[in-house]
């Protein structure tokens, strides 16, 4: 019966993130076209359809690992194509553009902050999402759209906060940083769950998390 409970609260937490990512994917795309690239508009990513987005590691296999193995759900959608030719400051056009994405996701995560607040007066997030059926999916939207943001500004290639990190980087370090974006998911994989010199990336994500519930009253 656990098992089952948690396969279907697995999937109703997959299908918030997968919308939520493809959210964070679209604003990529509409504030690359507004800064002069319209690959992502050519390339048919600014929709909401999922088929355009899923990406088999990304939006399948980390959420349901890092859900099964350690109860909090990362992931993410298959990333939008970006010419940095086409900007007018590239470095600093797709900072601007990596942004966008978590920048959604926080604004997701706050309106539905909100909405738990008229709801679920006085509740925590950990209460409101195991008072009810609504009380689950408004909880989740929140923290979903809060771990997308947070796990999308880390600094590690090709995820949104390397390419904003770069900025700060001189260009031919930042070159050589972002060239590691090839072998970035079996990075990511490797510090999520090997702790480093008693660093746990898991932990400090967990911590962020519980930061930023706070911030928003829950």
């Amino acid at each position: 019966m656990d098992i089952l409970f948690r396969g279907l609260a697995a999937g109703i937490i997959l299908v918030i993130l997968i919308f939520s990512a493809i959210l964070h994917e679209v604003a990529h795309g509409l504030v690359a076209e507004r800064l002069g690239d319209p690959t992502a508009r050519l390339a048919g990513r600014i929709t909401l359809n999922p088929k355009s987005h899923i990406d088999l590691n990304m939006t399948i296999l980390l959420p349901l690992i890092t859900f099964f193995l350690s109860g909090i759900i990362l992931g993410g959608a298959k990333p939008v194509p970006v010419d940095p030719f086409n900007f007018r400051d590239g470095r600093k056009d797709l900072a601007l553009v990596s942004l966008a994405g978590p920048g959604t996701n926080l604004i997701i995560a706050i309106l539905f902050a909100l909405i738990c607040h008229l709801l679920f007066p006085g509740l925590s997030l950990n209460a409101i999402t195991y008072s009810s059926f609504l009380g689950f999916f408004l909880g989740n939207v929140v923290y979903v759209n809060l771990m997308l943001c947070l796990f999308n500004l880390l600094p590690i290639p090709p995820i949104d906060g390397s390419k904003i990190f770069a900025l700060l980087l001189p260009e031919g370090i930042a070159s050589a940083y972002m060239s590691l974006q090839s072998i970035g998911f079996l990075i990511l994989i490797f510090f999520l769950f090997a702790p480093v010199g008693g660093f746990s990336l898991m932990g400090f994500i967990s911590s962020l998390l519980l930061f930023s519930e706070k911030l928003l009253g829950l």
